[in-house]
């Protein structure tokens, strides 16, 4: 009797042991995903990494609905390390491209469900015009807020001759009620960018007014620029100032500064480039789409009358708030230059952009200062050798890819998410001009990293993947219960940036995913690494109205 006592305690003593480990192993592990899907016919990467090494290799991918296995398959050997995790495994299954919903199953523990479909991006982009619309100032219809701002603005500091101008309207620029030039010029022409190149996804009508609706949240852009000429050739560069941060957290109607909002003047040939190059790519746009001469007339005449003085102007142009200062003018002038060109027909605006261009060089970065490649690209539908510094990048970020973790094309910064949409956006350009599918994987990659295939299993857009960032750097979204739809989050951050201010954060239930020298906090207090921008949202429209997207 005591021997089968024995024999049983034994037994229960390896069955818990035997549970315990495996409960341990499955707590172990932690499966990335792009959370939105895969597209058939490219690449298709998860990961699985934990804090020692995984004994089972093995994976299966399980339909979703049927519960049944429908693919297998053996994870890499270990690839290194990220913050407290010693061990990361690549899950390579680019060969399943039956479409339907999926999730990957290993170690006792399951990833989020994710599709494999052609149209896995399809609804983004109605999204993101959303986000928009949500940052629309003034009396401009907008999103999940009242009309606001509409004093704007009593003064323009250091202009004595005016006693105010009217600037309302526009987009307030971030989480915050500032209105920035250079930024509503990139955004506006990133708008009408996409439109021109993507007609055939950027069409899109939602409101069913009859007008696209890039177009319509581009003429929201539109005539704040042209507002922000308020003398002849002087230009409103920004409206209000860093006081806007210190009134606590409002709906903008309720601002308590909404009867003291400044504007500032600035002029530089940064700003003439990107104020000509909004106009006159609009001017086209407006002739043909709508036929609307009489404000084509009007956008081209003031595109010509700011470029025309370029040369008597600074370099660059100087913010109040010291924020998005341009470091070089070369390709936002030049893009200038190129749009005119296409809208006037003038040869001597091509040979100038041509000058500019091949000082600028390529530039190996992407952001809202950083547009070389933008202006290359224009310059390569005419002359084909400007893609080679779109090539440059390319190759540049595509080393980077294939020497990390989690195949980020750059560097990190403050606005990674931006840079690596920007990424996306070269790629696309470069296959625009050579009908090249060369940089498949460096776009396929950086999408997966946005949308959940990261350290944090987040993605980083707004209701976008099963997992994603909730609680934004956005006054409206707090006043609306976390809701902001379309907006995409700042993303990681290096610590040598965010050790530089202090942020007092609520949120840290990821903390455990940042490594020493990168980091990421869904929380409403991070204005570094998890605040939404317009600039963002313009680059990722371009991105997700391309014909990639469509699986083509």
């Amino acid at each position: 009797m005591r021997y089968l006592n024995f024999i049983f305690l034994f037994m229960l003593t390896v069955f818990v042991q035997s549970c315990t480990a495996s409960s341990k192993s499955a707590e172990d592990i932690n499966l990335r995903i792009n959370q939105v899907g895969y597209i058939p016919g490219k690449i298709k990467f998860g990961m699985v990494f934990a804090k020692r090494e995984i004994d089972s290799k093995r994976y299966k991918i399980i339909d979703s609905k049927t519960k049944k296995e429908v693919f297998e398959g053996e994870v890499t050997d270990n690839l290194g390390a990220w913050g407290k995790f010693d061990y990361h495994y690549r899950i390579d299954f680019t060969s399943f491209d039956q479409p339907g919903h999926y999730f990957i199953e290993m170690g006792g523990k399951h990833s989020y469900t994710f599709r494999i479909s052609k149209d896995v991006y399809a609804s983004v982009a109605d999204s993101l015009i959303e986000f928009l619309q949500v940052q629309r100032c003034g009396a401009t219809n907008p999103r999940l807020h009242k009309i606001c701002h509409i004093y704007d603005s009593p003064i323009v500091a250091g202009d004595s001759t005016v006693q105010g101008v009217d600037v309302t309207g526009g987009w307030h620029d971030a989480g915050d009620y500032l209105k920035f030039l250079n930024t509503s010029c990139y955004t506006t022409y990133m708008l009408l960018l996409s439109y021109e190149l993507n007609t055939a996804k950027a069409n899109f009508d939602d409101n069913k007014n009859g007008e696209p609706d890039m177009l319509e949240e581009a003429r929201v852009g539109l005539d704040w620029l042209l507002r922000c000429n308020y003398a002849n050739t002087s230009l409103i560069n920004q409206v209000q100032d860093m006081r806007d941060h210190e009134f606590g957290w409002r709906l903008p109607e309720n601002d308590t500064l909404k009867y003291d909002r400044p504007a500032y003047k600035g002029m530089g040939k940064n700003l003439i480039g990107m104020y000509s190059a909004t106009l006159a790519l609009a001017s086209r746009i407006w002739r043909v789409r709508f036929h609307d001469d009489a404000f084509a007339n009007k956008l081209l005449a003031e595109a010509l009358k700011f470029y025309a003085i370029r040369n008597s102007v600074p370099d660059l142009d100087q913010t109040n708030s010291g924020m998005y200062m341009d470091r070089t003018y070369y390709s936002k002038l030049a893009l200038g230059a190129i749009e005119l060109y296409n809208a006037t027909g003038n040869n001597g605006y091509i040979n100038e952009a041509r000058g500019l261009m091949d000082r600028a060089g390529s530039d190996y970065w992407w952001s809202w200062g950083d547009i070389n490649a933008l202006a290359h690209f224009r310059l390569a539908q005419y002359y084909p050798e400007y893609g080679n510094y779109i090539l440059n990048n390319l190759n540049s970020f595509n080393n980077n890819k294939n020497s990390n973790l989690y195949n980020q094309g750059t560097a990190f910064t403050w606005g990674t998410t931006h840079t690596l949409l920007g990424v996306v956006f070269q790629a696309m350009l470069w296959s625009q001009l050579n009908n090249s599918h060369q940089f498949d994987s460096l776009i396929v990659t950086q999408l997966d990293y946005i949308f959940g295939k990261n350290p944090w299993g987040l993605s980083f857009v707004y209701q976008f993947g099963t997992n994603y960032t909730k609680h934004f750097h956005s006054q409206v979204a707090y006043f609306n219960k976390g809701y902001l739809p379309g907006a995409i989050a700042a993303g990681p951050a290096p610590k040598s940036i965010l050790d530089n201010y202090k942020i007092n954060r609520e949120e840290k239930r990821l903390s455990e995913f940042n490594s020493d020298d990168v980091l990421y906090f869904d929380d409403r207090m991070d204005y570094i690494t998890n605040e939404p921008t317009i600039v963002t949202n313009a680059t990722a429209l371009f991105v997700f109205t391309n014909k990639f997207i469509l699986g083509e």
